[in-house]
């Protein structure tokens, strides 16, 4: 599949800013059944956009601005073609071994509550991949997708909680259970299809999209997205990875006085008019 992205990240500030410095983890990288095709970041303000690798070996780009900012626009545009893998990711820059993503964070701590449910989720089950099947399963189940009472830096253990969440949520939650189970696991950032989901399902695309890896003895990397219970297919473009969403999150940064910040998302992935012919 081609898949077609377009991705603005707008901020207005009122009264204006003095400046802003931005992180952005916007650059897929080609890997096995991944590869960029194209891909542009423009930004409204004129800026020196510094590329460069982080320690997960993600493509990001940093800069600053000077201001008075009454307005800053940060889009991106491109096209992957991508295959559908079983949700399995080979061929990717790995900076750490896998046992680095058994370390918990703030936001994908298990409580007791997620250890219980993790636990219950693979009773009787002994196969690696089938527990994370099986969790991503009862995960799906126990968690209502809700946009509302969750935000980027609500923790596993409140949305758990809450049972209900968005697709970060839900991939925190996973990472969670899985890293309770033994078994590493990691936070993806990326985009999805808008038809990607079945039918009653959540494909998230109009703030990104979010799932799991983990890794397994003879396989290596498999996605698990909750969210919409499958393995990622070829409607999914993968961004980056990270311990939890603030290592792998596509925009990140800080503005320098002024007064209030409005932000604004708007994503379109669709499946480009400009197919490979085969």
């Amino acid at each position: 599949m081609r898949i077609h992205v377009n991705h603005a990240t707008v901020y207005r500030y009122d009264p204006p800013a003095n400046g802003a410095i931005q992180i952005l983890r916007l650059t897929p990288r080609s890997h096995d059944g991944q590869y960029v095709v194209s891909w542009r970041i423009d930004v409204s303000e004129s800026c020196r956009l510094a590329a460069h690798e982080d320690a997960f070996g993600n493509l990001t780009h940093t800069f600053a601005v000077d201001g008075p900012l009454t307005e800053l626009r940060v889009t991106v545009e491109g096209e992957v073609e991508t295959q559908d893998t079983a949700g399995v990711v080979r061929g990717m820059v790995e900076r750490f071994p896998p046992s680095l993503y058994m370390r918990s964070t703030e936001l994908t701590e298990a409580d007791e509550a997620i250890r219980a449910f993790a636990d219950a989720a693979v009773a009787g089950v002994n196969d690696p991949l089938a527990k994370l099947h099986a969790l991503m399963a009862e995960l799906h189940e126990g968690l209502t997708y809700d946009p509302d009472p969750t935000h980027a830096s609500t923790t596993a253990k409140q949305a758990f909680e809450l049972k209900r969440g968005v697709c970060q949520d839900f991939a925190h939650i996973m990472v969670a259970g899985a890293r309770h189970l033994g078994i590493p696991a990691r936070y993806v950032s990326g985009y999805l299809v808008g038809d990607g989901a079945a039918p009653g399902q959540h494909a998230g695309h109009q703030a990104g999209h979010a799932w799991a890896e983990t890794y397994v003895e003879g396989f290596g990397w498999i996605g698990f997205d909750a969210a919409n219970k499958l393995c990622p297919t070829e409607a999914y473009v993968r961004l980056a990875v990270g311990l939890d969403y603030l290592g792998a999150a596509p925009v990140r940064g800080n503005r320098y006085g002024g007064g209030e910040e409005n932000l604004t998302v708007a994503i379109t992935v669709d499946q480009s008019s400009r197919q490979v012919q085969g």
